[in-house]
Formats: C-alpha cells, structure tokens, sequence
C-alpha cells in the first residue's frame, strides 16, 4: 500500500513540486527505498482545510503512518528506516552530523548585506571542513554507499548552489575538489533528478527572504 506524503508545492505554482529542501530530504529516502507513494503538494501561502484538520502545525512534509499523520523529516526518516530497512540507509554515529551547519551559514551568507560580516568565511570553514571529511572518508560522507545524512545535505546544497549564483553570482570555490563531486555525484542520482524543484522555484522560494 502506498504511503500518502504531504510537501510543499512551488511558490506561485501549486501543481508543481516546491522548494522545500525537508520535502525532498524524504522524497529522496522514498525513492531510494523504492517505497510506493502519493504525494499531496501542499500551497504553504493557501493551505487546504483537510490538511489544517489532520496537520494543525501545518508545516510540511508530513507522512501518515498507520493513520496518523507525521510531522518533522528528522522522524519521518526515522520511521521509515525502522519500517522499511532494506535498503538500508542509517548513517553510522559518527558521521551523523557531517556538514550539519552547512545549511544554517549558507542562510546567513545569502541573507547578508555586508561583506565583511564573515559570512561568507563561515561557510567556506564549513564546506572545507566537509571537504576534508570526503576526502577522507568519500565519496559519500560515511564511505561507497549513500545514506541518511547524504540525503539530508542534497537539497540542502542544491539550494546553497542555485541561491547563491543567482542571488550573489558565488560559487563553490573550485579548490574543493570533494566537494565539487560529491555535488555531482549527489545531483545525478536518478532519486535526486525526480525529487528536485526546479532551479527557478527554489529562486522564487529565497527572494522574499533575500530582499527582507
């Protein structure tokens, strides 16, 4: 039976996956599981009754498990990593939070009207740190096979990669080498092609942030 998936639509396109790098996060354990399901695309600006009724909080993405529905993509992936095992795609411990504050200082970088904030050396610190880490233990961050936490980082630096080129005309420093091709090894999974929102959602997503 198929799972029923609630994510976010794109910004102005309701019919159209949105830019929401949680949603993908577990779009991307669904298809790399090969696990059946039907995705209800979710206008964040005009949010359906049903979904305000099953999903008070009404973030996304939420998954419904045996007749309930699930916020937060930390436990959906949780849950169906319990439910679903093969493949399996647990990250080893100690490599779970590899490049967890990618994310938090790629916003602040995109965010920034000054220069000479230290934004933009904060991410770089970050992206070199996760370099160094490839290096040693790539491709991927816990070694040949993909897991939960290369998942989790995809969309993350899909929209690190499309938001700062157009936003700041800025890209990945080319010295990363690691880097540079786990984001091609990430971005060619035929999980990732399927998932993705398309770059011109994800810009439409960051600009009300960006011109805040």
């Amino acid at each position: 039976m198929a799972l029923e998936v609630s994510v976010k639509a794109a910004v102005g396109a309701p019919n159209v996956l949105g830019d929401c790098p949680f949603s993908q996060r577990v779009l991307l354990t669904l298809e790399e599981k090969k696990i059946p399901h039907n995705i209800h695309l979710i206008d964040l600006s005009n949010k359906p009754q049903w979904f305000l009724e099953v999903n008070p909080e009404g973030k996304v993405p939420v998954v419904k498990f045996d007749g309930k529905w699930v916020p937060d993509s930390d436990v959906i992936v949780g849950i169906l990593e319990e439910k679903y095992p093969e493949p399996p795609l647990a990250t080893p411990p100690e490599f779970a939070s590899v490049g967890s504050k990618i994310f938090g200082s790629f916003v602040s970088f995109l965010k920034s009207k000054d220069p000479s904030d230290g934004t933009e050396q904060a991410l770089v610190a970050e992206l070199k740190a996760l370099d160094e880490h490839l290096k040693a233990h790539g491709p991927y961050v816990a070694g040949e096979k993909v897991t939960a936490v290369d998942l989790s980082l995809a969309p993350k630096l899909y929209h690190l990669v499309v938001a700062l080129d157009h936003f700041k005309k800025w890209t990945i420093p080319e010295n990363l080498a690691h880097v540079h091709k786990y984001v091609e090894l990430l971005f060619s999974r035929e999980s990732f092609e399927k998932t993705k929102a398309a770059k011109e959602y994800v810009i439409a997503g960051w600009a009300p942030k960006v011109n805040a």
